[in-house]
């Protein structure tokens, strides 16, 4: 891997440079998937946007991606690739996964949805996770 340092993600989303090893560092705001494959949307706070991580299951493991949730951070070094799904136009196919820093659910209880400012008041250290504070 000769990848020398991290990305911005405002930098990845403008970028044409398909098939390069990147590094991506942030917070994740979603994860879902299957048991073949997770797709994590990840932001550093560079830009409002996120980018997409693709996790093949097997190759990440199972371990690491369970300790992926909402609100942890992650580092993910892959290859970025154009978008094979809607909405975004690239998206990193991830070599690996490393979280590092988790998130417990019910300690930091961010779910992606549209919270409320009294909702907010009451979780102040999380504010600025959200799409609002964040702007």
């Amino acid at each position: 891997m000769d990848v020398k340092r991290r990305t911005r993600i405002a930098d990845l989303l403008k970028s044409e440079q398909y098939e390069t090893q990147v590094e991506v560092k942030g917070w994740v705001r979603t994860k879902r998937g299957n048991k073949q494959v997770a797709f994590i949307a990840v932001n550093d706070g560079s830009t409002n946007n996120n980018i997409q991580v693709v996790a093949d299951v097997e190759g990440i493991g199972e371990d690491v991606l369970k300790k992926v949730t909402t609100g942890c951070s992650v580092k993910a070094i892959g290859k970025l690739v154009q978008s094979q799904g809607k909405g975004q136009t690239v998206e990193v196919l991830a070599d690996s996964v490393v979280v590092i820093g988790e998130a417990n659910p019910d300690e930091y209880p961010l779910q992606p949805k549209k919270h409320s400012l009294e909702f907010l008041r009451e979780i102040a250290h999380l504010r600025f996770r959200t799409n609002t504070f964040g702007a």
